[in-house]
């Protein structure tokens, strides 16, 4: 069996039992962390040795919520409001997609998450017009080596005359079967399925009912996109929960205009939430509502949301959350007492919580990953803490939230297995794959020009 054995290095374990080790060992069996604890004696065999000495190991990073079909437009959408998103992406260039983009936008995407440090992504892919798209993704991640939660959506065009519009099909439970069938059938495996659904935000109550009826019948986690402009059904929530359809397996994607009684019992019916900070702040969605989670005992997951507008990068995308939630503390303090709170109302610790243990908890594998324990998947992530922007390194939590970026990642370890290390991912033909990607973006981009629609 595969040992390694990183030795001598800062462990951030995001375990409470085991805590933070100034100086710790990781060993590593197969795909599994089997030993947390300072000077491990692994005795008979041969395990790789690295060396972590000036390096910070911490659990893989959980990006929550992207749209990693978009990547081949990366900051393409920049300067789109959302209202400007739902027009041009979604009944627009997203029209023109081949099962091929996808496939290439979803590997390439997928392969810079692990650069950034990210070893699972849950994918939220409501781009697959036909079953030819969803298989493109769903290879596209295979092939990276990411863990992934595949969230199977369904697209957003304009209606052509005589059909239906979007907010009125309900989920192809055909499609969802098809898929445990066969690629992801195996709900342990590398990568798992879940539902991206429209949810009341989004459709009828009809839909909604039988959408999340489906990811119960199957055993899925049923998430949805809760904003942006008015609800399609209005009280839509308060009718699900009366027929008992809320609870832990419905995931909240957003939800900046939730009203605090709905919230209230949307958290105590154990509703998970996703915040994309930066992204919910830039497109016009409304203040993050991670401060709201934390006041009823929650903590939000953080996912990155669209390449299409803003970077990859999970870490930033945390502190991006932490800033903006002190900043709204920190008025809030001035307004009711006149002055700034005497201390912190957000430790950096929790920062590193919603984009580690969090996101694991909400995908139900809190058992898995999320975390340097024994007996879970070995998914790390080591960080060169002797770079020029880290030293000296006072508060190891602190340097990896407040100070580390993608030229600190030096490893990437995904269940038992090395995907990037002394800096670079192990890919083979990653410039070709590069130079696919670009041809896609340029002729998406100019397919829909032919049309005769802006870009």
């Amino acid at each position: 069996m595969r040992r390694t054995l990183i030795r001598s290095a800062t462990v951030i374990s995001m375990d409470d039992a085991i805590g933070d080790l100034r100086t710790g060992d990781v060993l590593v069996e197969g795909d599994r962390i089997v030993d947390v604890r300072p000077s491990i004696d692994v005795g008979s065999g041969d395990p790789e040795i690295v060396d972590g000495t000036g390096r910070i190991v911490i659990p893989g990073l959980i990006n929550a919520h992207m749209h990693t079909w978009q990547t081949g437009l990366r900051g393409f959408a920049a300067n789109w409001t959302l209202l400007e998103y739902f027009r041009r992406m979604h009944a627009g260039l997203a029209t023109v997609f081949q099962p091929d983009d996808i496939y290439i936008a979803t590997l390439v995407g997928a392969l810079n998450q692990i650069n950034h440090g990210a070893t699972t992504l849950v994918d939220w892919c409501h781009n697959n017009p036909t079953p030819d798209h969803t298989d493109a993704a769903v290879r596209g991640l295979l092939e990276s080596g990411i863990r992934a939660a595949f969230f199977h959506g369904s697209p957003k065009p304009e209606p052509k005359p005589g059909e239906p519009h979007f907010s009125e099909v309900p989920h192809p439970r055909r499609e969802v079967e098809r898929l445990l069938a066969g690629p992801l059938a195996n709900r342990d495996g590398l990568v798992t399925l879940g539902l991206a659904i429209l949810g009341p935000h989004y459709s009828t109550l009809d839909v909604a009912m039988h959408d999340i009826r489906l990811a119960r019948d199957l055993n899925l986690i049923a998430s949805m996109h809760q904003g942006g402009g008015p609800a399609k059904t209005p009280g839509g929530w308060e009718k699900l929960i009366e027929a008992g359809l809320v609870g832990a397996a419905i995931n909240i994607v957003h939800g900046n205009d939730l009203p605090d009684e709905l919230l209230d019992r949307m958290v105590d019916l154990g509703v998970s939430f996703s915040v994309t900070p930066e992204n919910e702040m830039i497109q016009g969605h409304g203040f993050p509502i991670t401060g709201r989670l934390l006041k009823r005992g929650v903590r939000p997951t953080i996912g990155i949301d669209l390449e299409s507008v803003l970077a990859g990068d999970l870490l930033s995308a945390a502190r991006v959350a932490l800033s903006m939630q002190r900043s709204l503390d920190n008025a809030e303090s001035r307004k009711t007492s006149g002055t700034i709170p005497v201390t912190t109302t957000i430790p950096v610790r929790e920062a590193l919580r919603w984009v580690t243990t969090e996101g694991a908890r909400m995908l139900g594998r809190e058992h898995q990953i999320g975390s340097l324990t024994p007996g879970k998947l070995a998914d790390l992530v080591i960080i060169d803490a002797s770079h020029l922007n880290l030293v000296p390194v006072h508060d190891p939590v602190a340097t990896v939230v407040m100070q580390t970026s993608l030229a600190n990642i030096e490893a990437v370890m995904i269940g038992g297995s090395w995907k990037k290390r002394n800096g670079r991912l192990l890919v083979d033909g990653l410039e070709s794959k590069k130079q696919r990607l670009a041809q896609s973006g340029e002729r998406l981009v100019q397919d829909i020009k032919r049309q005769g629609r802006a870009a």
